[in-house]
């Protein structure tokens, strides 16, 4: 059974720790609260013994590449059976949230907690990609990179043709976009074509923004 990214185990060992609990839990009184069919529980236990038994020889000297398929090929009937008990018979009433957590689901919290105001000051460091765009690389000068209040990018800019009144302030930067990326992009119009570009970056954490970062500028090519 290949690595899986959702609810179900990845390994096969916490995956028939969970099928053990499911089993034990499942008893008459709640498989008929539930609705669950005897026949569709009888089956379940039946794979669940029938993967633990080949697991058991796959992981001894009596593995072959015959018994080492027959497990592989096990877990996975097994897999899509959790899966097809999940959506027909756990996401459905009478199971609370309380019944989820028994059986092993982790609930999503509708109020999570939120993060912290971010805190750290940032600078950006620009380069050339292409005609009308310049990278930038987002750079830490002060804070903890590994709060997430921190994570998040709020670059500001303003493009100043030749001639005019250069940006003396970040608060003068009147175009934004936001990026979870230290290296991204901006992109200019094709008349913008050797302005200048004034930028500066604020972390940004679900639109509370930390200190502004110093202003650069960069040609635009």
């Amino acid at each position: 059974m290949g690595k899986t990214t959702d609810w179900l185990p990845g390994k096969r060992l916490e995956l028939l720790v969970m099928v053990r609990n499911w089993i034990a839990i499942m008893t008459l009184e709640i498989r008929t609260a539930w609705g669950i069919p005897h026949a569709m529980f009888t089956e379940l236990e039946g794979m669940y013994t029938k993967s633990e038994e080949l697991l058991q020889k796959a992981m001894s000297n009596e593995r072959t590449p015959v018994i080492i398929e027959q497990c592989r090929e096990s877990f996975n009937e097994l897999a899509a059976k959790m899966r097809f008990f999940k959506a027909h018979y756990f996401l459905v009433p009478p199971l609370n949230n309380a019944d989820l957590m028994h059986l092993g689901f982790t609930l999503h919290d509708p109020h999570p907690i939120p993060s912290g105001v971010p805190t750290a000051e940032v600078t950006v460091k620009t380069f050339l990609v292409g005609r009308h765009e310049l990278g930038i690389n987002i750079i830490y000068v002060s804070g903890n990179p590994d709060d997430k209040a921190n994570k998040g990018f709020r670059v500001w800019y303003k493009v100043v043709p030749a001639g005019e009144e250069p940006v003396k302030s970040p608060k003068e930067l009147t175009e934004s976009f936001f990026t979870g990326r230290k290296k991204d992009m901006v992109m200019f119009d094709y008349e913008d074509s050797g302005k200048t570009a004034f930028i500066a970056v604020q972390v940004e954490n679900g639109g509370r923004k930390g200190p502004w970062g110093p202003l650069v500028s960069a040609l635009i090519p």
